[in-house]
């Protein structure tokens, strides 16, 4: 019997080992990574500070562990060079591997702005463990972090960086934080209370380069002519589905890996699930959905086709100076947000040209609203 092979072991990949050891103990399974393959929580990435975790602190398993625990053959350090759907082949740079099912659990690559300056190679993203063990390594004996990007990641890593007694200036063009997932009274009460902390904020202007300065600084310089000195700069712009290595074996691609319900890609007997799927036209590279996507796809791995359904996927922002949790609208344009506001606690409901809530973002104590909200929201992906 050829195995399962799995590529990617993040939370996606080793999500649909777990939930289709339920089901079935036996059925060879490789699991092919580029990193290290330790298993961690990926989310947990952005609270390290707080927490006062090493990289070590927040590996949950080595792929040792996770191979004898689960029955599975981890490889380490893999970079898949080519995938032969008609062979049923994944090819590695000196090998083969030949596979019964496949699934793409690739994940998402960081965004990085076109930036100039000697100092470009020095920022820093945090996309997986091994990332966070570098970047926490640099801020040994650091005072002052410049964060590009002012949506969930940066706010995020600018609390959390706050917390673990760095100075933090935030640079987010848009004007505001959290600009594409909250109406402006929600973004302006995440911005108080970040404030709070003591995080600087620089709206508007777009970074245009980093430079090595005077004293081992760095220079970051926005289109305004502001100069911001920092010890280290984190980019948290975005994240890009990865898509190049199904686009080069001619699945369908869009803005993720195009699949079915059921997971399947446009090729037989290959699913992708996570950061890097387009299930039905949702790019959703949040826990939620990635945790029911991986309980479908195991019980169709197993022999029973079954679709996956997103109910009601509320995501919650690690912003502790004011708390957030948003679902936001399927369609922005076919309504409009009724606020309600007192101080940093805000209740944004989205409703419908029909009356009919269709979304919500809270924060501070209106978090609180949440489970009654999530009753009267239609399900995302029945």
């Amino acid at each position: 019997m050829q195995p399962i092979v799995i590529i990617g072991s993040g939370l996606a990949g080793f999500n649909t080992v777990k939930e289709f050891r339920k089901l079935d103990k036996e059925t060879p399974i490789v699991v092919l990574t580029s990193d290290d393959g330790r298993n961690y929580s990926k989310p947990m990435l952005s609270a390290g500070f707080t927490k006062e975790k090493t990289a070590d602190d927040l590996c949950m398993a080595t792929p040792e562990k996770v191979a004898e625990q689960f029955n599975v053959e981890v490889r380490t350090d893999v970079h898949v060079a080519e995938i032969d759907p008609s062979g049923k082949r994944v090819l590695l740079p000196d090998d083969h591997l030949d596979y019964s099912k496949l699934v793409l659990a690739l994940g998402a690559d960081t965004w990085t702005p076109p930036l100039e300056g000697d100092a470009v190679g020095d920022v820093f993203s945090v996309n997986d463990l091994m990332d966070y063990g570098k970047f926490r390594s640099a801020l040994k004996g650091a005072k002052k972090v410049t964060i590009l990007g002012g949506g969930l990641i940066g706010c995020e890593f600018a609390n959390d960086l706050s917390n673990g007694g760095y100075e933090v200036t935030l640079v987010e063009p848009q004007g505001r934080c959290l600009p594409l997932l909250l109406p402006e009274p929600a973004s302006a009460a995440v911005g108080r209370g970040l404030a709070d902390l003591g995080v600087t904020f620089q709206f508007g202007p777009l970074a245009q380069a980093v430079n090595h300065g005077d004293n081992n600084q760095l220079v970051t310089e926005l289109s305004d002519g502001t100069r911001i000195e920092s010890d280290v700069v984190l980019s948290a712009i975005g994240l890009r589905p990865r898509i190049a290595l199904a686009k080069e074996a001619g699945l369908a691609i869009n803005r993720g890996i195009i699949t079915d319900k059921t997971l399947q890609t446009s090729a037989e007997d290959i699913y992708a699930l996570g950061d890097c799927a387009e299930v039905q036209g949702h790019v959703l590279p949040y826990v939620l959905p990635l945790m029911a996507s991986a309980r479908a796809l195991a019980k169709t791995l197993a022999g029973e086709t079954t679709a996956v359904s997103y109910g009601v996927m509320p995501v919650t922002i690690k912003t502790p100076a004011c708390p957030v949790v948003v679902c936001p609208p399927a369609d922005a344009d076919n309504g409009e947000w009724e606020i309600q506001e007192d101080g940093n606690n805000v209740q944004a409901l989205f409703r419908g040209k029909d009356g009919s809530l269709q979304g919500y973002a809270l924060t501070g104590d209106a978090v609180k609203e949440k489970m009654k909200l999530n009753k009267e929201l239609p399900p995302l992906m029945p």
